[in-house]
């Protein structure tokens, strides 16, 4: 009878010892899930920045130039808005499905790496 109960005491140590390291094997994954996407979305996050600022100053410039020609400034913040507007509503309506098909495919392909 006391072999049964050191035999179900060291099961029962046993599944616990296993539930313990199969929680730290998950939490060991998901850091490094975590850290692969972030290492990932960190570069592209600097490029666009960059990006951002070359675009914004070169847009700064294009509508002081515009508006110098068009005779008032803020015409040329006007045309450059209205072309930006433009490109947006064309991008809604023709790209939307297909740029939200390949960012989520991208998260995916990151999470499932």
């Amino acid at each position: 009878m006391e072999d049964n109960a050191r035999l179900i005491k060291s099961i029962i140590e046993s599944a616990a010892e296993y539930g313990k390291t199969s929680y730290e094997l998950i939490k060991l994954k998901a850091l490094d899930k975590t850290s692969d996407v972030v290492s990932s979305v960190i570069p592209h996050y600097v490029v666009f920045v960059i990006t951002a600022s070359f675009l914004l100053f070169l847009n700064l410039g294009l509508a002081f130039w515009l508006g110098e020609i068009l005779g008032k400034i803020y015409f040329g913040f006007f045309v450059i808005a209205g072309l930006y507007g433009i490109t947006g509503i064309v991008l809604y309506c023709f790209m939307h499905k297909w740029l939200k098909k390949i960012v989520s495919s991208y998260i995916i392909k990151q999470v499932l790496k």
